[in-house]
Formats: structure tokens, C-alpha cells, sequence
């Protein structure tokens, strides 16, 4: 007999095999009650065989066994957490008796974030921390779906590269066989050389690196980041993309996960409407001259400016997406393209949600001597991108492309504290373990 989905216990009177974690033990005497949990359900286990009772007295809560037994209706109502049968047991098998917990996770033990991190495989096993991981599927199905239906291939650049891509300051460095390599900061440069290689369209899915000792809701040392680049686009070209992308994610996520997310998180899905609110950097800033903030950056944004434009578009727009464009070159990378007739101002935009910043997009210089003086302006070693310039001098398409940020996505779609919980095994400047 094949093991059973707890959730797929639906014929009573039939015999079925079930395994998953012991969540609890009631001991009544000559008779035990247990809950069984999987990773979608919990069921109630009825034992009353003494040989039986002796073994389950024997094991520890978070237990991995395999029950077997007869499906029946329970003489009262049980709780919501289990199917509405119980399972009268017939034969057990023990895989795997648990030690004692570092902390209790039924009930749930209040402790900090740093010891639930410590122990991730134990938190995550309650079913609300298992769900953001089931959004995370979905969300990653419809990112590729979308792009596919309209002609977009993928491409998997590679993670060690010979020379920086944003920044000196967020590099890995690492010994590569007697030479210095990075841990890629970004795909941009492999994504720009699929566009001189004639891909017009396509993504990437994977791992990103920064260095960035930083101890923020919003910062990891290592992330999953989502790129879209297309050739024969304008930046607002792309920014209408990327919305109608955001707009399918979210259908997806709400026709498929949105009841069990608003029973977990007491999050609604809301559909948001289209075209989302977009304003300059400009405009931004002289909004926020209005209202009380203590921390202001120039030619960007601070989280405390972002937090506060996001309440306003709410307010203003009833959004929870808006667009800023046109940042300053001496902010953005070196390869974001100018406004000709505004010299010093990128065609470049940022995507927040919910007051965070999720996305970042551009046109990309294309043009080899103005990509040059570009990155003589940012400090860039020309000598150390030399590879790079080299798919720029036998012909190269204008194109532009955005880098978006899943676990900020989801981060603030369900209302989390941090990206570190957004995250199956989080990085940071102290966090290398597990």
C-alpha cells in the first residue's frame, strides 16, 4: 500500500498509510490520541492497542513515523488544524526519533529571529513558513510563463567572473587556480553580451553576491534575483512590461495560494490596476519636502523616504506600486544610458512596493566610447572591464532590461518582518551557517 497525502483522507471506513512529524500526544491511559502532520495537513491518530500505546509513549513530539490504520468519524468535532476524520491505528513504524527541541513550534515558542535562524529546518516546518516557499513556486512558474508567451528565452550566465559588474565595494574575491575571480554582483554583464550575441529577449533566474555589511530588513549577502533584458526597448517601453508581469504574478498567486495566504497572514490579494503611478525622481523629491523626514539622500532615495512615498501614493492613488525615474548618472551604474537632452540623468527607473524598493531598470549605454567615458566618470578601472567592452565593437543592439527582487516581493506581499524570513537559509555579514 502507497502512502497517503494527509489532506487525501477522504473515504472513511478505508484503510490507509500516512506519515509525517508527531505533533502532539494526549495520553488518556488506554488510550492515546496523536496529531500526525505532513507538510499540507495534520490528521488525529486514535490508538487504544496497548502493544501500540507502549510504543507511541516511547516517542518524542517532532518524530518522523508511518502509521497505518482505518479511516473513521470522530464521535465530536475535532479542531481546524486536522481533517475532519480520525485514523484508529493498526501498525506503526518509528524512522526517526526526535531529540529534544532547542525551541517548541506547537505551540510556538516565542524566541528572537537569530535562534529561529540558527535552527531553520525546525522553523520552517510549521505550515505558514512552508506556504511563503509554495508562493515562491508560483511566483517563479508565472516570472518564466509570462516571459515565455511572449518569446523570451532563458539563459544561465555564470557566477565567477573575471571583473566587477557594479561595485568594488560588494565583491566576493576569491582565489580562481592562481587568479582573482568575483562572485557576480549582478548578471548584467553576460546579459548584455546575450544581447550582442542577437538574443533580443530573454532572463535569468538565479544567485546573486554582494558584500555589503549591511544589517537591514531589505539586505542579504546572498539573493535570488530575477533579470529581464530586451533589445529594441525604450526604458518606459519596459516599465509597461514589467507591470502587466507584476499584474500575471499576483493573478496567479491569488487563484492559487491566495485563500490559505489570507488564512495564514490575514493578507487579501489585491489585484492593482494598470498603468501604475509613475513619477520623476524630481517630482518625488518635491512631494517629499512636504512631510517630516529625518533622513534624506541625495540623487536617491532613503528607506524612510521610500516608506513615506509609498504611504502617499497609497493614499493619493489607492496603489501599492509606483515608479520613479530619471536618477542622476553619479547614483545609478555606469552603464545606465543619459537623457541626450538632459546630460546627468539616467532613463532608468526603480520599482516600489508597499514603500520598498523592488526592482531596478535601465536603458543601457550601448555606445562604446560613451560606455567608456561613462565608466571613467564612475572610477572603473578600464583596464579591468576590458572583456566587457569587447561585445560593444562588433555591432550591438540598444536595449534595456530590470533586475527584480523576489524576496522583497514576497517580503512585503505577505507582510513579513525581513527578507530573512522570505529566504530558505538566509546570508549575512555574520550569518554563514547553517
Amino acid at each position: 500500500m502507497s502512502l497517503t497525502p494527509i489532506k487525501k483522507l477522504l473515504k472513511p471506513e478505508k484503510t490507509y498509510k500516512v506519515a509525517g512529524f508527531v505533533q502532539k500526544i494526549r495520553d488518556h491511559g488506554k488510550l492515546l490520541f496523536v496529531i500526525l502532520r505532513d507538510r499540507e495537513k495534520a490528521v488525529q491518530l486514535v490508538v487504544d492497542s496497548p502493544k501500540l500505546i507502549e510504543k507511541f509513549r516511547k516517542i518524542t513530539k517532532e518524530s518522523v513515523v508511518l502509521v497505518e490504520g482505518v479511516l473513521k468519524e470522530p464521535p465530536t468535532k475535532l479542531s481546524k488544524e486536522v481533517i475532519p476524520y480520525e485514523l484508529h491505528v493498526k501498525r506503526l513504524k518509528v524512522y526517526s526519533k526526535a531529540a529534544k527541541l532547542p525551541f517548541e513550534i506547537y505551540p510556538l515558542q516565542k524566541v528572537s529571529l537569530d535562534k529561529r535562524l540558527t535552527y531553520r529546518w525546525i522553523d520552517l516546518r510549521r505550515p505558514e513558513k512552508i506556504l511563503i516557499f509554495k508562493v515562491w513556486t508560483v511566483l517563479e512558474h508565472a516570472f518564466r510563463s509570462f516571459l515565455m508567451e511572449r518569446g523570451f528565452i532563458q539563459i544561465h550566465p555564470p557566477k565567477l567572473m573575471p571583473s566587477i559588474s557594479e561595485t568594488k565595494e560588494e565583491l566576493f574575491y576569491l582565489d580562481y587556480f592562481g587568479q582573482t575571480a568575483y562572485l557576480a554582483q549582478s548578471a548584467q554583464f553576460y546579459k548584455q553580451m546575450a544581447i550582442c550575441a542577437g538574443f533580443e529577449k530573454f532572463f535569468h533566474i538565479g544567485p546573486v553576491f554582494r558584500a555589503t555589511w549591511s544589517f537591514t530588513t531589505r539586505h542579504d549577502t546572498e539573493f535570488t534575483q530575477y533579470d529581464v533584458e530586451m533589445a529594441f526597448t525604450s526604458y518606459e517601453q519596459l516599465m509597461r512590461l514589467e507591470e502587466e508581469l507584476i499584474v500575471y504574478m499576483l493573478q496567479e498567486i491569488k487563484e492559487k495560494l491566495g485563500e490559505e495566504i489570507d488564512r495564514a497572514y490575514g493578507v487579501k490579494i489585491k489585484i492593482p490596476t494598470l498603468p501604475f503611478p509613475t513619477y520623476t525622481l524630481q517630482e518625488v523629491k518635491e512631494i517629499l519636502k512636504h512631510f517630516p523626514v529625518k533622513v534624506r539622500k541625495e540623487g536617491d532615495l532613503s528607506p524612510e523616504e521610500e516608506k513615506i512615498l509609498g504611504e502617499y501614493i497609497f493614499k493619493k492613488h489607492k496603489h501599492a506600486f509606483v515608479f520613479v525615474t530619471d536618477y542622476p548618472a553619479k547614483t545609478r551604474a555606469f552603464y545606465h544610458k543619459q537623457h541626450a537632452k538632459k546630460p546627468g540623468i539616467t532613463r532608468s527607473f526603480d520599482l516600489l512596493f508597499k514603500g520598498l524598493e523592488i526592482t531596478t531598470g535601465s536603458e543601457r549605454e550601448y555606445r562604446i566610447k560613451r560606455l567608456i567615458k561613462q565608466a571613467k566618470e564612475h572610477g572603473v578601472d578600464i583596464k579591468s572591464i576590458e572583456q566587457y567592452l569587447e561585445f560593444f565593437r562588433y555591432g550591438v543592439p540598444p536595449h534595456a532590461g530590470f533586475g527584480f527582487g523576489p524576496s522583497r516581493f514576497i517580503m512585503q506581499l505577505l507582510g513579513l518582518s525581513s527578507v530573512k524570513e522570505a529566504t530558505f537559509v538566509y546570508r549575512g555579514p555574520k550569518r554563514l551557517r547553517p
